[in-house]
């Protein structure tokens, strides 16, 4: 089921051999003064516009008794200890109909009240289908399956205008949107898929349509993963602009055990950056605090260092998030918007499993969550809000 897992959240293509842990006071130097991936120090100057997690994984947890603690100890609310850490906004997935109810509509409508009563901005997420939408999967919806194109484009609208109008509705207008999740192979199998284009495209511009006309100034954002390979970026995104796509912002998947050096990335960044002339965000980012498992489920990423130099420590967390910011920030033309931690939330807590049709599925993120195993808010949270 592991090995599922891992292809459904980045398509990893290759194992990482463990390496040599350095010594904790090595790991906390790395920590307070590693330079990033440019051989940049940390730089003054206001923080980036996002600063970011994906708490999709919340509102369950929250009903099966997960809690959540400042570093200190205290408890809290776990938006409430993410914005006090110095987080500025959520991102919240949309399934269509999912087997156990969440992520859908009414939780994403529920989770999102509470953000934005927090002062934080708001990313939607649409997957169009009932579980992940990843590059190796982009599985209909069962209700959208035997529909003709011209209605699976109507079906993909109407989903995307309803979640949207329902959020205006309520005070939360979402400030920006991903039409599709990690898009490689474009979506909604086999019809969007990378080999026709222009259906591909007609589907992404009638989510563009739908969410401008809820609100004309929320951003909408195309998300591939494979943050760190520029030919796959510069391919997709010529075809996107050769077929008519139209859209606001760049997203990217950037694991570092899986889509290659710190340096590759911020090479992609910067290029797709200038020559698409859109803004850049990381849409998915996370890294190991720690090689331990909470809830008996094999975690997905065990090495004890996955990415040389950043050990699977609180510390090497936290250095990881700082680089990756810096990186970000150091976008040329100031197109760098910030970045999401993917699924910060998603502690071992028991039945919070992947698989939304099978109970007792466990969490292989829980060691990359921003909450340690005794629960409380790791050192990565300030680092990843102070950038």
């Amino acid at each position: 089921m592991v090995r599922h897992l891992a292809a459904l959240l980045c398509a990893a293509t290759a194992l990482l051999a463990p390496l040599t842990t350095p010594s904790a006071a090595a790991a906390s130097a790395h920590a307070a003064a590693a330079p990033d991936a440019g051989g940049r120090r940390p730089t003054g100057g206001p923080p980036l516009a996002i600063r970011g997690a994906d708490v999709s994984s919340l509102a369950k947890s929250e009903a099966l008794g997960g809690v959540y603690r400042y570093a200190n100890g205290r408890w809290g609310d776990a938006l409430a200890i993410l914005r006090r850490g110095g987080l500025n906004y959520i991102r919240l997935k949309v399934w269509v109909d999912p087997a156990d109810g969440y992520n859908s509509r009414s939780q994403v409508l529920a989770v999102a009240k509470r953000a934005k009563a927090l002062g934080m901005g708001l990313l939607v997420d649409f997957h169009y289908s009932d579980s992940w939408a990843d590059p190796g999967k982009q599985n209909k919806p069962a209700a959208w399956a035997s529909l003709s194109f011209d209605e699976l484009k109507q079906a993909l609208y109407d989903h995307t205008y309803d979640v949207l109008s329902a959020l205006k509705a309520q005070g939360t207008t979402a400030d920006m949107v991903q039409v599709g999740n990690e898009l490689n192979g474009g979506l909604l199998w086999p019809d969007g898929r990378w080999d026709n284009w222009p259906q591909l495209a007609a589907l992404l511009n009638a989510g563009y349509d739908a969410v401008k006309a809820v609100s004309g100034g929320t951003k909408v954002v195309l998300h591939l993963a494979n943050g760190g390979d520029n030919g796959l970026y510069r391919w997709w995104f010529d075809n996107a602009t050769a077929n008519g796509v139209r859209y606001d912002v760049i997203g990217l998947s950037y694991y570092p055990y899986w889509h290659g050096t710190l340096a590759a990335f911020q090479a992609n960044l910067n290029d797709v950056a200038a020559r698409y002339g859109k803004p850049v965000v990381v849409a998915e980012t996370a890294y190991p605090f720690t090689t331990g498992d909470d809830d008996g489920w094999e975690n997905i990423v065990t090495s004890t260092e996955p990415y040389p130099g950043y050990p699977a420590t609180p510390a090497g967390q936290a250095a990881f998030a700082r680089d990756l910011m810096n990186i970000v920030r150091a976008v040329p033309g100031g197109r760098g918007l910030g970045a999401f931690w993917w699924e910060a939330t998603w502690t071992g807590v028991k039945g919070n499993g992947w698989d939304p049709a099978d109970p007792a599925s466990g969490n292989a993120w829980e060691n990359q969550a921003l909450f340690g195993f005794d629960d409380r808010a790791l050192p990565a949270l300030r680092e990843f809000a102070r950038r």
